[in-house]
């Protein structure tokens, strides 16, 4: 068995531990965070038959992609990284999932392309849940009125996304985002990855990004 599919079985088992002993209903999606690995790398875990898959930039998205997801329509891809608006509807053209929302201008841009390409993605709000100045997202206090625009533009805003402060306890921020997802009443929240994901767990996400802990180091 290749080395990361035996990684991201034994993330599975540890998850499964988790949610038993948490006693959680919902079992979370795992992204394999693919960004910067080549499609060789990633085959063995499509073969495996995992489905999710994050990638930060739209380019490398699209030249590593596209013909993967046009031989298996069931791979669902996620944006992760910041989304530029001038790359909005490339981004459609590739991505099933948009995790990165974070201005009225770049939901108003995504909208506008939906109705061009007649495609509806899932997207997720992320939310700068530490306030951090070089971090991306919503600030709290503005995020009810990102998720009202968003839903009168007929977005699909199906849940928050956060990225903690590194070095600090990811326990707070992921019980501040959980809660602040509950009060919106969405049914998903994208938070965890390779260092933080059992807390994350722990907390009710129901997409972990993981990548390093299946496919290694990045160089």
């Amino acid at each position: 068995m290749h080395d990361s599919v035996q990684k991201y079985i034994d993330i599975i088992n540890l998850i499964k531990l988790k949610i038993e002993d948490q006693k959680i209903d919902k079992f979370p999606k795992v992204i394999a965070v693919s960004k910067t690995f080549n499609l060789e790398k990633i085959l063995p875990l499509i073969n495996y038959g995992h489905l999710d898959y994050g990638e930060n930039k739209v380019q490398e998205a699209i030249e590593k992609w596209t013909k993967k997801k046009h031989e298996n329509s069931k791979i669902r891809l996620h944006l992760l990284g910041k989304l530029q608006t001038n790359k909005v509807k490339f981004a459609l053209k590739i991505f099933d999932y948009i995790h990165s929302i974070d201005s009225k201008k770049l939901a108003k841009k995504i909208a506008d392309e939906e109705v061009k390409q007649n495609k509806k993605v899932k997207i997720f709000l992320q939310v700068n849940i530490g306030n951090e100045d070089q971090k991306s997202g919503v600030n709290k206090d503005e995020l009810i009125s990102l998720y009202n625009y968003c839903k009168d533009l007929k977005l699909n805003v199906i849940g928050l996304m956060c990225l903690p402060p590194i070095n600090e306890d990811p326990n707070k921020y992921f019980k501040e985002i959980y809660l602040l997802n509950k009060k919106l009443e969405l049914p998903e929240l994208s938070m965890g990855m390779s260092s933080d994901y059992l807390k994350a767990v722990e907390n009710y996400s129901t997409y972990l990004r993981i990548g390093s802990s299946i496919f290694g180091s990045r160089s």
